[in-house]
């Protein structure tokens, strides 16, 4: 593995949460992905409002990779707090970028990497009189100078400056004239460019930047989600924020003005539950976004949804717990949580989306798994999926989809039967048919939560409450040939080794899996899409002898999954763990699995 070159290296941010830093971030990103060259932005901030460090990291890679590097070549150090740590992370041959107004001869300690200084507060300082402004224009001053450095285009840039002040006209002057602060004092005292740079490049066409949950929310609405009720945590606020968003636009009666959808924001996660299975109950296409906390305190409406046979979707975005854990640092680690949520036996239907693409795409499978087998549906994505910029093809629709509202039987259907029993399986295939209030009077039944037999009627008698619970059971395990099916990548040459991953680790397990193949190591690949699992997924492990599990939690909930949910012997398996919060990248996995093979000594 190489150091930085042209269109191959790793950019970070350093500033303070509150500055309005972000826009000058997202203009850097943008910037390098008009001129032709894919990137990768990971958004690492602080669970408080303002004041704590907050970084932004820019992955330029020519070759389209989607996950993490795990190096930073060029650091722009805006946070004298963080100054010993961002020198400390440099590469060796790396740059670093810092305000100048302030010297600090500590900087220049580390001799393999180079330091610049630009007196940025002092240069806005002179040129802008209004305190704010000389706060919010020094972002954009670090944005020129680093676009000298770095050889952006500035034509690009001041594109992207207008259409981001587009609404608001009158502050573009002044940004503009704050790039050219900070990119013309590299031009007047530096040599520039550095020699890992940007060159344009054609490898963006047909693609967009955009994160998972923004993606979920518009699959939401095309999957026809009319419903969404939820109380604000992070890292799911911001999916709830875009389903608002885009039903504004989009679900709002032309001729009459009339909202064609319902948002509640509850008192509480419980609260938001329970108005999500009325709902659902109701006939609406009904959804929920939370996160783990979130999860918990549903619990108890969990288990009623699935005892009762009610369609609801719950996207939880993980986050770092136990607890209140690190409210904006990611991890995988609700998978059993979720798989088995709530009190007494339950299991769910589990979706594991990589990346925005699937979060589109899931979303709306979500929405039709749920309503085909009456049952809750958990969308499994995370903080760096959700709230991270991904750089994938752009979204298309199918307009001859028909949603899969499942057995829902009509008001002439109800007219010709005798009488409708809620909980009797008629057809074999262990889905019951179900009514929407106000069809057909045949069609009312009481909805129970208490034990209750194939008749929908109470019951506490043993041989009753089995009937319907092992139905239950059975019912879920036919989803396994629902769900999305695996993604399999095989090895060009025959090998005894397998990675199986889940979710955001897909990038970093493809990166390090094509590096580890062209190291002389063949591996073969398969991402879990779906729970329960299908017969490939069995098939994938019993062809390996050895299968290294790569999952973002401390207790290997994955593969504890895996062993109890398949017939695959325990000592099959090996764990590759990563749980600090940052997403993954390709390096931790590469290095892990070339020291296991090694130790093994299964190449």
């Amino acid at each position: 593995m190489t150091g930085p070159t042209i269109n191959d290296f790793v950019i970070k941010v350093a500033t303070v949460n509150g500055t309005g830093s972000a826009s000058a971030n997202g203009l850097l990103m943008k910037a390098i992905f008009r001129m032709g060259v894919p990137v990768v932005g990971k958004n690492i901030f602080p669970s408080n409002i303002q004041g704590l460090p907050t970084w932004y990291e820019i992955r330029v890679t020519r070759d389209g990779y989607g996950g993490r590097d795990g190096k930073i070549h060029f650091s722009v150090a805006m946070n004298p707090e963080t100054y010993t740590s961002d020198i400390a992370e440099l590469t060796p041959g790396g740059v670093l970028l810092y305000d100048s107004t302030w010297p600090r001869s500590d900087l220049t300690a580390r001799a393999d990497v180079t330091v610049i200084g630009v007196p940025l507060s002092a240069m806005c300082n002179d040129a802008f009189a209004v305190a704010r402004s000389r706060v919010l224009m020094k972002n954009m001053a670090y944005v020129g100078a680093a676009a000298a450095l770095l050889d952006l285009d500035m034509t690009v840039i001041k594109a992207l400056v207008e259409e981001m002040f587009a609404g608001k006209p009158k502050l573009i002057p002044a940004n503009m004239q704050a790039l050219a602060l900070g990119f013309d004092y590299i031009t007047e005292h530096y040599d520039y460019p550095l020699p890992f740079r940007v060159k344009p490049m054609d490898k963006t066409a047909g693609k967009v930047v955009i994160d998972g949950n923004t993606a979920a929310a518009l699959g939401c609405v095309y999957g026809g989600a009319t419903f969404g009720a939820w109380y604000p945590i992070t890292p799911s606020t911001s999916l709830m924020d875009g389903f608002a968003s885009y039903c504004a636009q989009l679900r709002v009666d032309p001729e009459t003005g009339h909202n064609n959808y319902c948002i509640i924001q509850a008192e509480d996660e419980l609260a938001a539950a329970g108005l999500t299975i009325g709902a659902a109950w109701n006939g609406a296409r009904a959804f929920t976004p939370t996160s783990g906390p979130g999860i918990s305190l549903m619990s108890e409406f969990i288990g009623y949804a699935y005892y009762a046979e009610v369609a609801m979707v719950l996207f939880d975005i993980q986050r770092v717990g136990p607890s209140t854990g690190m409210p904006t640092r990611t991890q995988q680690c609700d998978i059993q949580l979720c798989a088995y949520a709530s009190h007494g036996d339950t299991r769910h239907i589990l979706l594991f989306p990589a990346n925005p693409r699937e979060c589109f795409d899931m979303a709306v499978n979500a929405l039709d798994l749920a309503e085909h087998f009456q049952t809750p549906v958990f969308f499994m994505s995370d903080i760096d999926i959700g709230m991270n910029d991904w750089m994938i093809d752009e979204l298309t629709w199918d307009d001859t989809y028909v949603p899969d509202r499942g057995k829902i039987l009509s008001a002439d259907e109800l007219e010709n039967i005798d009488t409708f029993y809620r909980y009797l399986d008629t057809d074999g295939d262990h889905i019951t048919y179900r009514t929407l209030p106000g069809t057909h009077e045949k069609g009312a039944y009481f909805l129970r939560g208490s034990g209750h037999n194939k008749l929908g009627r109470y019951t506490e008698k043993g041989p009753e409450y089995k009937e319907v619970v092992d139905r239950l059971y059975a019912k879920w395990k036919s989803a396994a040939d629902a769900v999305p099916a695996p993604i399999i990548v095989k090895a060009k040459s025959k090998t005894r080794c397998a990675i199986i991953a889940v979710g955001s680790s897909d990038p970093a397990v493809i990166e390090a899996r094509d590096r580890l193949e062209a190291s002389g190591i063949a591996i073969d690949y398969m991402r879990i899409r779906g729970f329960p699992f299908s017969k490939q997924v069995e098939d994938f492990i019993d062809a390996h002898e050895e299968v290294f599990v790569i999952e973002q939690n401390r207790d290997a909930q994955l593969l504890g999954l895996l062993i109890t949910e398949t017939s695959a012997p325990k000592d099959k398996f090996a764990s590759i763990l990563h749980y600090s919060g940052a997403p993954l990248d390709f390096r931790f996995v590469y290095d892990e699995i070339q020291t296991a093979v090694k130790v093994r000594k299964i190449a």
